[in-house]
């Protein structure tokens, strides 16, 4: 929570962590609580009664677990490679799985959100560009980003992390109708 209420003083001490909690204690039991709540929203919305709705609520919830494990890794490396290519820092995944982790927390928790609430879409979507501040924050904390490549850094980083689970979403959905 301190990460949305002050990014600064949350990047801090993130800092100070080992780079591998990010994943074991806050990404992965963010990705299952969105898919739970995916689940659990699907069923709620088509029904309990039949083993198809059942089978639609799962196959949502793998849709959304997919998208975020699989974007947070892509995002990961892509945020590498920009924080590598364009801005010049070192070689760093560990880092920048880390820095990515902390940034998906808006995505994160807006996907819990709009898996129980799915009529709320626009208005989680407008409050997903929250992690433009945050990856401001933290690209300057956490990975040293200078001053004049910030902006830049930002705005690429943001980008790749608001579209890579979405993407993921959106072909793994196609794959899911064209296969079935």
């Amino acid at each position: 929570m301190l990460l949305i209420s002050s990014p600064a003083k949350a990047w801090e001490e993130i800092s100070l962590e080992s780079r591998q909690l990010v994943m074991i204690e806050f990404v992965y039991p963010l990705i299952a609580l969105a898919g739970l709540s995916v689940f659990i929203g699907v069923l709620f919305d088509v029904g309990w009664s039949s083993p198809e709705n059942y089978q639609e609520a799962m196959t949502q919830c793998c849709a959304v677990a997919v998208s975020l494990f699989g974007g947070f890794y892509l995002s990961a490396y892509l945020v590498n490679q920009i924080g590598v290519k364009l801005v010049g820092l070192a070689d760093n995944l560990p880092l920048a799985q880390q820095f990515t982790g902390y940034s998906l927390v808006v995505i994160l928790l807006l996907q819990i959100i709009y898996g129980i609430l799915p009529d709320f879409l626009i208005v989680l979507v407008l409050l997903s560009f929250y992690t433009i501040y945050i990856v401001w924050e933290g690209a300057e904390v956490l990975l040293h980003v200078e001053e004049n490549n910030r902006m830049r850094f930002t705005i690429l980083a943001s980008l790749v992390l608001l579209a890579c689970p979405w993407l993921i979403q959106v072909i793994f959905n196609k794959l899911t109708v064209l296969l079935n």
